[in-house]
């Protein structure tokens, strides 16, 4: 059982439901990327995205898309990514690891290679965003050698044959996203979401977790309210932006999660 089904596992237990948080590899900066995870984990996150950055990132907002840009500028690559997420490993043994990022990037290391080492750094899982179901037979058979999970986006616009293709290759969790177009934080949960999950859900007991805009505490709890889980990336990727040069850094990003892991749990 991979940390991920194992975190799902235990969260449904307790009658909670799950919060993931994303960061890009190298941003602000490569030497606080691992502190800011610790944190993260401390704060109750209980599963940690991170983005390996590209440097044409079409299906991410403004606010990752500089994040990914000042990543490749302190030069992170695919490499010292893996290098970063060993370390990130050896400090959190059994936290959920997800790698988020576009296919160019692992096909140029080669995907052999990569699936191999990215199972030895520590990650159980990847999104590649811009990889569909229906080209997608290499990557999962190589992901499945190394018992790594594969996770796919659905939309509010997926067909129903799009969803069940992705239903059936997918394994940790599903990927909702709450919107159509890239990512980035929002005002409103959209009504429709709620249809949307139960599409999903004609496919696939695996948990589904919601994303593409998450922020505040409401939408956490509108969203747990038929999830099972929530993603919180363009948000926290802002606040680590705005307090880069403070102090009171890892306190912010430990507030910020921490309230938002307490929006999630039942009663």
């Amino acid at each position: 059982m991979s940390r991920i089904v194992q975190r799902f596992a235990d969260l449904q237990a307790r009658n909670e439901k799950a919060l993931v948080g994303f960061i890009t590899l190298g941003d602000p900066t490569p030497e606080q990327t691992v502190p800011l995870v610790v944190t993260l984990a401390e704060a109750g996150v209980d599963v940690v995205e991170l983005g390996i950055p590209f440097s044409d990132p079409l299906a991410d907002g403004p606010s990752i898309q500089a994040s990914s840009q000042r990543a490749l500028q302190n030069g992170i690559t695919v490499a010292k990514s893996l290098d970063i997420l060993h370390q990130i490993r050896i400090k959190c043994p059994h936290l959920p690891l997800i790698v988020m990022t576009y296919y160019n990037p692992i096909l140029r290391y080669g995907l052999a290679r990569y699936a191999a080492d990215a199972k030895q750094a520590g990650v159980d899982g990847h999104i590649v965003t811009d990889l569909i179901p229906e080209e997608a037979e290499l990557w999962k058979r190589l992901s499945n050698e190394h018992q790594l999970d594969t996770i796919f986006l659905l939309a509010p616009t997926s067909t129903e044959a799009r969803i069940q293709s992705a239903a059936q290759l997918c394994s940790g969790f599903v990927y909702c996203v709450s919107r159509t177009g890239v990512t980035g934080a929002r005002r409103d949960v959209p009504q429709e979401l709620t249809e949307v999950v139960a599409r999903i859900r004609h496919h696939t007991n695996l948990p589904i977790c919601v994303g593409f805009g998450v922020s505040q505490p409401e939408h956490v709890r509108a969203i747990c309210s038929f999830a099972d889980g929530v993603v919180v990336g363009s948000a926290l990727v802002d606040l680590i932006y705005a307090h880069r040069n403070s102090p009171e850094l890892l306190s912010e990003v430990y507030r910020f999660a921490h309230t938002l892991k307490t929006a999630t749990r039942s009663g």
